[in-house]
């Protein structure tokens, strides 16, 4: 067992495996669907990377160009330096307030010349190239402006050097500085116009994943509604030729279940059906013998005997009789019968007839409640014709009229009737006895339940009834009558 949950550990931690029945159209969309938003978000950041690099060496070349321009406009002029850099070349530089261009001079570096005192500071740097641009990025505060006002800068930092002979080596740095307000709107504008079309690629994939999920478990979903509109007692093998290979692979392992179920059921009938075919000898032996005992018999006590040796063997008979009925109507025994067309009223009108010797018996006036279309002004009923097998209907009905006639009482009325209903023909045994409580009518169809103790019955009667109305495609229910009595009724789709 714990090997078993170790091994299970990690399907138990998928989404939906804590019902414990997981769908798997559900874990291949998401297994299949999580690689790509993966993928998709990896996507996206290389995007917003190299769309910011390329950004940045945009403007890193302007940076430079305009360092150098700016480093050209200031000219070493004996030990100083001359700034030639008019105020309208200033403004057109801090024109724009989106992207500015601002610059700071100073030299040694760190002590200001010109432009702005506010640009970042530079990154220490101890031997810097003389002639080749440094660019970091930071931070400009605006005076007096509050910390909201603050914004990111692009930097460049040009050394250089100047001076005469009488001090030569002197060092220069030129910074420019430039908002990278513009940059990051390019690496932004850069990046959306990469990601919308791959995030509709991914949604179109998506579509297609689950569209190919769909189409490849479709032979699973085939294969539940072969299992799903089964009978209960059909054992009939699967047939997915068409399927892929794993799908017959376990239509195959289902057949060998069904094949070894289907031996083992067919077995136990085959014992069942010969017992009481071994059976229905002796017993009938036995219930003559009793008979003639019991007509030679005069000593009270053992004609009370003989009566109850009489009344087992009766009982026995009947239950090997109802067996053998049960046998028959068993799927297996069924389909190997045809199945034709019977009319359902004749062949109550004649059971009901062959009955009523049996009703007077036990003191029950049965009868067969004929339609109108016995009076002379009307004409004859259509026959009511079901497909069937005759022998079986017929078995339904000696069965229902018994159970009425026994369980009735005596002095009841049994009534037969057959009437249609739409596509449906309806066969009812209404008797006016003591019915049955509504929560035992479910388990009456149960085999070897009984209503009462009394009588000879076995248990089986109802039983049979419901599984050979359920191999006509029909139903059978049990539904009280006002003010006392049962109505058994027999639904049964008509021929044609």
């Amino acid at each position: 067992m714990d090997k078993k949950f170790l091994r299970l550990g990690w399907w138990a931690a998928l989404p939906g495996a804590a019902t414990g029945a997981p769908s798997l159209h559900r874990q291949l969309f998401i297994w299949l669907l999580l690689p790509q938003i993966i993928l998709w978000l990896a996507a996206g950041l290389f995007t917003y990377n190299l769309a910011a690099r390329y950004a940045n060496q945009a403007v890193d070349a302007t940076l430079s160009q305009a360092s150098r321009a700016l480093a050209r406009q200031v000219k070493p002029q004996g030990n100083g330096l001359l700034i030639d850099f008019p105020r309208a070349a200033q403004d057109i530089l801090e024109s724009d307030p989106s992207d500015r261009v601002l610059y700071t001079v100073s030299t040694p570096p760190g002590q200001f010349i010109l432009g702005n005192r506010n640009l970042p500071p530079r990154p220490t740097i101890t031997d810097p190239v003389m002639g080749e641009p440094y660019f970091y990025d930071g931070i400009l505060n605006q005076p007096n402006a509050g910390a909201d006002k603050s914004e990111r800068v692009r930097v460049a930092a040009l050394y250089l050097r100047y001076g005469d002979a009488d001090s030569p080596g002197q060092t220069m740095l030129v910074q420019v500085a430039r908002s990278s307000t513009n940059r990051e709107e390019l690496a932004r504008q850069i990046m959306l116009d990469l990601v919308l079309p791959l995030s509709a690629l991914i949604a179109l994939m998506t579509m297609v994943v689950w569209a190919g999920i769909r189409a490849g478990l479709a032979p699973l979903a085939l294969l539940r509604g072969k299992v799903e509109g089964r009978a209960l007692n059909d054992l009939t093998p699967i047939q997915l030729n068409a399927a892929p290979l794993e799908v017959r692979a376990l239509a195959r392992a289902m057949n060998t279940l069904l094949g070894e179920v289907h031996h083992h059921v067919a077995a136990q009938k085959r014992f069942i059906s010969d017992a009481a075919h071994q059976l229905r000898t002796p017993l009938a032996g036995l219930k003559s013998q009793t008979e003639l005992a019991l007509m030679e018999a005069t000593e009270p006590s053992l004609i009370a005997r003989l009566k109850r040796v009489h009344e087992s063997a009766v009982r026995s008979a009947h239950l090997v009789n109802q067996l053998l009925t049960l046998a028959r109507a068993e799927p297996e025994s069924a389909s190997l019968q045809n199945r034709l067309p019977v009319d359902l009223r004749q062949l109550a009108r004649d059971v009901t007839a062959e009955m009523v010797p049996r009703a007077l018996l036990a003191g029950v006036d049965l009868g067969f409640d004929e339609p109108d279309g016995d009076e002379q002004d009307r004409p004859p009923p259509r026959p009511a014709e079901v497909r069937g097998i005759g022998l079986l209907l017929g078995e339904v009905l000696i069965n229902l009229i018994d159970n009425a006639v026994r369980y009735a009482g005596r002095g009841a009325t049994v009534t037969v009737r057959v009437h249609g209903q739409g596509r449906e023909l309806l066969l009812e045994v209404e008797d006016n006895g003591p019915g049955v409580p509504e929560s035992e009518r479910d388990h009456l169809f149960e085999r070897f339940v009984r209503g009462t103790e009394d009588g000879t019955g076995c248990g089986l009667g109802l039983a049979i009834v419901r599984e050979i109305v359920e191999r006509h495609s029909g139903s059978v229910e049990l539904l009280p009558v006002q003010p006392t009595g049962l109505l058994a009724r027999v639904k049964l789709p008509a021929a044609g």
